[in-house]
């Protein structure tokens, strides 16, 4: 199986992304959640949720918790790790960040494929 390589897309100066902070942007076709925790780690992760593709970022944020809820219908993930948390057994995509010149980029696989999780309808 080949590597597929990511490409790097600018979302956002660093300073617009405060500590303690989610935003939501849109790259490549692709929603994405950006987080930055308290202490300094940016983490993205798909926008919407994989239950009803509902936009995260209206969602309630806890930034001591690291645990974000959904508005639709309450679910909860950790936003360390991506994992959810209400219910478990669900988990959002993760993409790549780094830090340059000052902007935060987030490396967008070039598949051609969105990456979204998606929850099993049960």
């Amino acid at each position: 199986m080949s590597h597929v390589e990511d490409e790097w897309a600018d979302a956002l100066e660093l300073d617009e992304l405060w500590e303690g902070d989610i935003i939501d942007v849109e790259l490549h076709g692709e929603q994405i959640l950006l987080v930055h925790h308290v202490g300094g780690e940016i983490l993205a992760f798909q926008g919407m949720c994989p239950h009803q593709e509902v936009l995260l970022a209206d969602g309630n944020w806890n930034d001591e918790s690291g645990v974000l809820e959904c508005p639709g219908h309450h679910w909860q993930f950790d936003m360390r790790t991506g994992n959810g948390l209400n219910p478990t057994g669900c988990r959002l995509y993760r993409f790549p960040v780094r830090i340059a010149d000052e902007q935060i980029q987030v490396g967008i696989p070039s598949d051609g494929v969105r990456h979204h999780n998606r929850a099993n309808d049960s």
